[in-house]
């Protein structure tokens, strides 16, 4: 397998491993960056973006990233927050009136950014190709009951979040999730990130490749299987009630790609993936242009709820609107993916595998993106060894192979 582009030194087991997800670990095509102190010393791509068609994975390809997409939201938030002109500790109401109806007046923003707003799904059934439709997702989103006290639990809203963070965004500043983004972030960084894909680069996205469930040794986690197996479950509804999109082949679609869906919808590389976390692994800016003040950072990285999770089933930690370090190894086989980077870092990984984060103290950023999915809800060990290899080369260790520590 050629692949192409550069690798510091210090860095070589990175490429290393590289290789090995496409000898050993069935990578198809895939890329990866990393920068340190703001400077790029990985940045590596290689295999196939289109089985198919043969089309070989260039520097130009980007691919679907899946939840990696709600780091960039949540970074959309706290960019409006840091200038002041959105309050986390304020009720969503105060931004959204609509938003107070069915006991919902109470729900914080950081409720929302953290997972505890209880909805991770919608009761009432959506229409074929609703996920596409901003106005009649949001509004159903005002109107439904709370699936349980918001701020009492933290449940993965998994499909939701674009959706409800991105119309606070839209409420305070006029302009739309994705407009905000490429104004205040993408544009002014230079990055390959969008949440709506411009007609004239669908050529450059490589297709997603999903799991085949019916392959042996596929194990499915709980949460697939609990939405398979009970429909009218929370998980069942987050999966089957989103107008279509989460059918086989429909997040391909022009109009999945065209669409602004801040939860789940980003199309990126890694150079993208890294690029946006390359600020906040500065003290919020790079290169002249300033995201957050410092001190946002905290808001972003601090763990804001840990433990079990209502919705995925298994344990998750989040800060407002990022993963943290989380260490499933020790569940079931099928649940056992987590995230183990460093308790510093934060980010988010995307169904499949993709994955994006800082980490401030050793003023790194990373991102890692594929065609090929895992069949996990968490980090597979392609994007693990990957990780892993970077944290070795700056002298980190590991403890009972969890977190990493400096």
């Amino acid at each position: 397998m050629s692949i192409q582009g550069t690798c510091a030194p210090q860095f070589a087991e990175v490429r290393t491993e590289f290789e090995r997800n496409f000898a050993e670990r069935g990578e198809v095509g895939a890329s990866v960056h990393v920068t340190l102190d703001g400077e790029p010393v990985v940045d590596l791509w290689g295999g196939v973006a289109d089985p198919v068609s043969g089309q070989p994975w260039s520097e130009e390809t980007i691919v679907h990233v899946w939840s990696c997409t709600k780091a960039a939201t949540a970074l959309c938030a706290h960019i409006l927050a840091s200038r002041g002109a959105l309050d986390l500790n304020a009720p969503v109401v105060r931004y959204w009136p609509e938003y107070g109806a069915e006991g919902k007046d109470t729900t914080l923003v950081r409720h929302v950014l953290s997972h505890q707003a209880g909805l991770p799904a919608l009761t009432s059934w959506l229409p074929a190709g609703a996920f596409y439709d901003w106005e009649l997702v949001t509004s159903s989103l005002a109107a439904q009951k709370p699936l349980w006290e918001p701020g009492t639990r933290h449940g993965y809203h998994g499909l939701t979040f674009g959706f409800l963070v991105g119309e606070i965004v839209r409420r305070v500043t006029g302009l739309s999730l994705g407009q905000f983004f490429e104004k205040e972030v993408s544009g002014p960084l230079g990055l390959d990130f969008w949440m709506g894909l411009p007609e004239d680069l669908e050529p450059h996205v490589a297709p997603t490749i999903p799991v085949d469930p019916t392959q042996p040794g596929i194990l499915l986690p709980s949460l697939f299987i609990t939405a398979m197996t009970q429909p009218e479950s929370v998980p069942g509804l987050m999966l089957l009630n989103n107008g279509g999109y989460m059918a086989p082949g429909e997040s391909d679609s022009r109009a999945a790609h065209a669409a602004e869906m801040g939860a789940i919808g980003g199309i990126s590389n890694a150079r993208g993936l890294a690029g946006v976390y390359r600020p906040l692994a500065l003290g919020g800016s790079y290169n002249g242009v300033r995201l957050v003040e410092e001190s946002q950072i905290p808001q972003m990285s601090n763990v804001a709820v840990a433990g079990a999770d209502a919705v995925v089933m298994v344990p998750s930690r989040f800060g407002l609107g990022f993963q943290k370090a989380c260490d499933n190894a020790h569940l079931p086989a099928n649940d056992a993916e987590g995230l183990l980077v460093s308790e510093e870092a934060f980010g988010h990984n995307g169904m499949g595998g993709s994955l994006g984060f800082a980490d401030p103290k050793a003023r790194l950023s990373f991102g890692y993106a594929m065609n090929r999915q895992g069949a996990g809800l968490g980090v597979n060990a392609r994007g693990q060894s990957l990780v892993d290899a970077t944290y070795r080369a700056l002298g980190y260790h590991q403890t009972g192979g969890g977190t990493w520590y400096a």
